[in-house]
């Protein structure tokens, strides 16, 4: 399995760990086509350069973006992801990211998710910073992300609100829902960005890994700092495919409305489930009911189960340690009579063995050229197939 570690002594921001990507092997050029493919209104410019923090060297990346302040709420951070060609696995954990951001936004200063503003969170800088985060990781095949603990110190910083302690309030709201271990350090620098912290608590496991390592690289920081300002991004390979830190969460349910199950599956994928299943079953006396299951890593649990038991009438649930086994996957564009269309590419030991049709892209195409969906998807099937065999000649 192909792992990163996130080593964050010095804390993470959402450039330091972009910068990070870009000296691990993700190419500019690659990630400035990701950010095209996000149509945003005015131009984005992204530059290198080597940089010495301290006695270490470290790539620093200079995102050139608009200096507009216009609001930006969740749905508009969102409609601009959505609305990109990028591929599915890219939007998928941007959403995820911005998400958690919203929430804690919501959560310290009163109001619901979809009235508040993101300011700073929501401009360009933070949209680069966060899709940046996820094409690097699908670029190099990363399928699971370690962390360090995290560093907080004292002070203040001014924001959109005016003074703030810190870590700032967003910041902390997500160190508290992801469970993210701390390590107390004696600067008043923010050294944890709220986009920093919300990648980490979207993507990663806090453990250090036991891997072989093969690749590196240093993202700076903004401050010079009496250390060495820099994330460090180590790449790795465990010797085994099983992916630990995983929980199996359950509960038996018998007096809820079933109408009620298809939210609560929306609320637990938003509090990051890696899979939701309901299956019918009887309980005692008879009673029809549904058992309701979460797979999910093991850093998520807490928040899942405080989740079942906010959103439905369970008064308990119950939580077994999990190991699963996963294939490596990656998406592929193919030419179709209804036009180009995203593939999921199954590999086992890095050989393409399966090419299987995105539902997404295949509903997308229908309403666009309004045509039946079963011969979209047969269509994008045959085509996975091509290339499943064109690839297959290549090894």
């Amino acid at each position: 399995m192909k792992i990163a570690y996130a080593d964050c002594f010095s804390g993470i921001s959402g450039d330091m760990f972009l910068a990070a990507l870009l000296d691990a092997g993700l190419p500019l050029d690659v990630l400035r086509a990701d950010i095209g493919r996000l149509n945003l209104a005015e131009p984005v410019t992204l530059t290198t350069r080597e940089v010495q923090k301290g006695s270490l060297r470290a790539l620093k990346l200079d995102v050139e973006t608009p200096h507009s302040r216009q609001p930006r709420f969740l749905r508009d951070v969102l409609k601009i992801v959505d609305g990109s060609s990028l591929e599915p696995a890219v939007k998928e954990t941007s959403v995820k990211v911005f998400t958690l951001l919203a929430e804690a936004e919501a959560r310290v200063i009163g109001l619901p998710v979809e009235k508040v503003d993101f300011h700073e969170v929501g401009l360009f800088n933070s949209i680069v910073d966060v899709v940046g985060a996820a094409t690097g990781l699908n670029y190099l095949g990363i399928q699971r992300l370690y962390a360090s603990p995290l560093p907080y110190g004292g002070g203040q910083i001014y924001g959109v609100h005016g003074l703030l302690p810190l870590p700032a309030p967003a910041t902390l709201e997500i160190m508290r829902r992801a469970g993210m271990p701390l390590t107390p350090s004696e600067t008043t620098f923010e050294l944890v960005t709220p986009t920093g912290a919300a990648i980490l608590a979207g993507l990663a496991v806090f453990e250090r890994p036991r891997f072989n390592l093969n690749g590196l690289g240093a993202g700076a920081g903004h401050h010079d700092l009496p250390w060495p300002n820099v994330l460090r991004l180590m790449l790795g390979e465990t010797e085994g495919e099983g992916a630990p830190g995983m929980v199996q969460i359950e509960t038996n349910i018998d007096d809820m409305n079933p109408q009620m199950f298809g939210y609560v599956m929306e609320k637990l994928f938003a509090a990051g489930a890696a899979d939701v299943y309901m299956v019918p079953m009887y309980m005692k006396k008879n009673r029809p009911a549904t058992l309701l299951g979460v797979i999910a890593r093991r850093q998520d649990e807490a928040r899942l189960a405080q989740t079942i038991l906010r959103e439905t009438t369970s008064l308990g649930v119950r939580v077994l340690p999990l190991v699963r086994y996963e294939a490596q996957r990656r998406f592929e564009k193919v030419p179709t009579p209804f036009g180009e269309a995203t593939i999921k590419i199954k590999l086992l030991d890095g050989r393409p063995v399966q090419a299987m049709p995105e539902y997404d892209e295949c509903l997308r195409l229908a309403a666009e050229c309004d045509a039946h969906l079963p011969d979209v998807y047969a269509a994008v099937l045959q085509a996975g197939r091509i290339w499943l065999e064109q690839a297959e000649r290549s090894f």
